[in-house]
């Protein structure tokens, strides 16, 4: 099998189209972090959260008006008698920490702080899964269209071994990229932006803690990772089971682009909650919500389902196919 997984990463990287990719997602990283750079912060002295908006002195800070906006909507929510319990907690764990900002005098990072950048650094999930997709979609349909595929299946080797390797590479130069877009941002960050006297906050034993920038934006990768992950595994399936790479490009990267905008005119109905392309992990982390009642848990519960889903159906589709006509 390792042997396997080295042709399959050897072979993958002595294509130009692999390095391009790199290359695109190093340009594209720096180019979105030059813009924001240039990005202005300030937009008057009213701040609003969800359907409350607060106006205050014009010496006021924007960061209280924005605490103060956050925990007259969070006490609007927390009204609710249908919240579940663990949409409730969450809610309560914001407020808290709102609170405590605004007694203690504990303004969050600005926007455009290093502290911030860094943590937004999730974002490089969007190239990374343009190219991901890209990978996932022609390694095994380029055998079959290249006519390599007797050649591959004619060795003593199973084909479930086959399959495993193509993807295992598939999912590494997904690490690849992101670990690569990752120290690209972080680097940017630091060349770009200027720190400030943020502090960062969160609710630790029921009380309110300061902690490190760092964890939570490693932790906003992991689930950015996991989100392509799960898009990988569908291109992969399409290309495996169609044979068909410019079919699995364009049907994967359509429900990408418009999985919101479907998941939004669905959201009333309850089989939006069931749909991989409903559930975006970091804005669930973030406490940002876009189906009622669907949380973290549910939302990774749900896309491990469809990972596991679409794997089978490539594997019982590759292994029992017939490629000697």
């Amino acid at each position: 099998m390792l042997k396997l997984l080295q042709n399959e990463w050897m072979k993958l990287w002595s294509k130009k189209a692999t390095w391009v990719m790199v290359l695109l997602l190093v340009v594209g990283v720096a180019g979105m972090l030059s813009l924001t750079k240039w990005l202005s912060t300030i937009d008057g002295n009213e701040a609003s959260g969800g359907n409350v908006s607060v106006e205050g002195p014009s010496d006021a800070p924007d960061w209280r008006l924005q605490a103060e906006a956050e925990r007259a909507e969070i006490s609007v929510q927390l009204t609710d008698s249908k919240l579940s319990a663990t949409r409730k907690s969450e809610l309560e764990d914001q407020l808290k920490i709102a609170e405590y900002r605004l007694a203690e005098d504990a303004p969050p990072h600005g926007s455009y702080s290093r502290q911030q950048i860094i943590k937004d650094s999730s974002g490089i999930a969007s190239f990374a899964m343009l190219f991901v997709i890209i990978v996932a979609a022609g390694i095994v349909a380029t055998e079959f269209s290249d006519g390599t595929i007797k050649m591959l299946l004619a060795r003593p080797v199973k084909r479930w071994k086959v399959l495993t390797s193509k993807f295992l590479a598939t999912v590494l130069f997904g690490l690849l990229l992101m670990a690569a877009g990752f120290l690209v941002s972080v680097l940017l960050s630091f060349l770009l932006f200027s720190p400030d006297g943020g502090i960062e906050l969160a609710v630790k034993g029921g009380e309110v803690a300061e902690v490190s920038i760092w964890p939570e934006a490693l932790n906003y990768l992991v689930l950015a990772f996991v989100n392509i992950i799960v898009y990988t595994t569908f291109a992969f399936m399409i290309g495996s089971v169609f044979r068909s790479g410019s079919l699995a490009i364009g049907l994967s990267l359509f429900i990408f682009f418009t999985g919101n905008t479907v998941s939004a005119l669905l959201s009333r109905y309850e089989i939006a909650k069931y749909l991989f392309f409903s559930h975006d992990l970091v804005s669930l982390a973030q406490g940002m919500a876009f189906i009622e009642g669907v949380t973290l848990p549910f939302a990774a519960a749900v896309l491990g389902v469809y990972a596991v889903l679409f794997l089978l159906v490539s594997y019982m589709v590759f292994s029992r196919r017939d490629v000697t006509a």
